[in-house]
């Protein structure tokens, strides 16, 4: 990899989703050769991924160049790379593009779609961890009722038109409820001539309610939002087969479907090359001290989704969310001053900001510490907390108009084909 020689310590992190980028962006006055590294060149905001793959919104409103994110940082390099190993002996990475050496290290690649290895499942369903996998799902659903207005066999349309979503977390409640309501009232006006009672969505849950990590009261408020909207949830349902087609739940049931989309968990994305005992080997996520070092080595970090710090405040570590990374990458960013500086750096401690979901138009669930509350305020609030938490200034007021335009006109503007759906792409 070819980097500019230095006689200042190189500092790098690995990923550019919300730990990497709060860290570097904290790191400005660091006198280091700082390096991010990331198989995109943009960040994602990935909270709103699922308004990307149901037409709310399109991609470049929520992703944004990692070059100019963090422009203003002197000494800063960017690779487009993967990260294929970390040989720690040597303080060395090996990436696609070369080989770069280390004086720090800083892994913040986040997680990728936990499939429990079901081999099937993996290569039928639909994740969205992603841009490129929310356009796919974007493109089936399009595509799929394309070939529906076009059908003539009913039984072929319903699977065309029945949705499925596999885990009852806030990513799948957001979905089922985007795809509710584009079922109310934007497919019966594309699509006159079909029977839109046929579309059918699904929501498998295998806990006894939807958005365990929630409160009960916002459980039952979002169960009873998307009942309202037509959406059929099945608890303590899973899915143990699917083949493209038919989904087969793990009572020996099936029905038919050629939409199935799978949030039903997360593992972190480990990276080869580092010893097992620093890894948490049914979670993938390196364990870490308070200051988030990994275990076992005195110069590498884990930051976000892939850190697990056990706390007596969280037993089974931060939840994988945006607030953990945010707040730890930041933290870090402090102690690596303090490091330098010859100080002694700060344990972290988790802010717990509260939790969220949107359910669709003017419906929504907060769980604010102790308190609670659903509905229109819910809604504006959810709103206006995703809305200030995009990059960029533009991304702000393009997601804003957006949001602004599909509340007046109950539309969805890209309803694009842009890239077909290919099965295996």
């Amino acid at each position: 990899m070819n980097l500019p020689q230095t006689e200042k310590k190189r500092l790098v992190i690995i990923g550019g989703g919300f730990a990497g980028i709060s860290l570097a962006k904290k790191l400005k006055d660091l006198d280091v050769q700082l390096v991010l590294i990331d198989k995109h060149n943009y960040h994602t905001f990935q909270p709103l991924l699922y308004q990307v793959s149901t037409s709310g919104l399109e991609p470049d409103s929520i992703a944004y160049p990692i070059r100019k994110v963090l422009k203003r940082l002197d000494n800063f390099h960017f690779r487009l790379a993967t990260v294929e190993r970390i040989d720690a002996e040597s303080n060395t990475l090996v990436t696609n593009i070369g080989r770069l050496t280390y004086d720090y290290l800083v892994i913040a690649t986040g997680t990728r779609t936990n499939f429990f290895g079901n081999e099937k499942v993996a290569q039928n369903a639909l994740p969205m961890k992603n841009v490129p996998q929310a356009l796919n799902i974007r493109s089936l659903m399009l595509q799929n009722f394309e070939k529906a207005d076009d059908s003539d066999n009913a039984d072929e349309r319903r699977a065309l038109l029945n949705f499925c979503i596999v885990g009852g977390g806030p990513t799948g409640v957001e979905l089922s409820g985007a795809l509710a309501e584009l079922k109310r009232n934007v497919f019966p006006k594309d699509y006159r001539h079909l029977n839109i009672d046929e579309m059918e969505i699904h929501l498998f849950e295998g806990a006894d309610r939807i958005l365990p990590p929630m409160s009960e009261h916002a459980s039952e408020k979002a169960t009873a939002f998307l009942e309202e909207l037509g959406v059929q949830i099945h608890l303590k349902t899973l899915v143990s087969d699917y083949d493209g087609e038919t989904v087969t739940l793990n009572d020996g049931s099936t029905l038919r479907s050629k939409n199935l989309v799978w949030a039903a968990g997360v593992t972190g994305a480990k990276i080869e090359g580092m010893g097992s005992d620093s890894i948490v080997e049914r979670l993938n996520r390196y364990r870490v001290d308070r200051y988030n070092k990994v275990e076992g080595y005195d110069n590498i970090y884990a930051i976000g989704d892939i850190a697990y710090m056990e706390t007596e405040a969280y037993k089974a570590g931060h939840p994988q969310v945006a607030q953990p990374a945010i707040q730890q990458g930041e933290h870090l960013a402090e102690n690596l001053k303090r490091l330098m500086q010859g100080r002694p750096m700060v344990p972290f401690a988790y802010n717990d900001k509260g939790t969220m979901a949107t359910v669709g138009r003017n419906r929504a669930v907060v769980d604010l510490k102790k308190v609670k509350f659903s509905g229109f305020l819910a809604w504006f609030v959810w709103m206006f907390v995703h809305l200030m938490a995009l990059v960029g200034f533009r991304n702000k007021v393009i997601v804003f108009f957006n949001w602004a335009y599909n509340y007046i006109n109950y539309d969805k503007a890209a309803r694009l084909i842009v890239r077909p759906y290919k099965s295996g792409t």
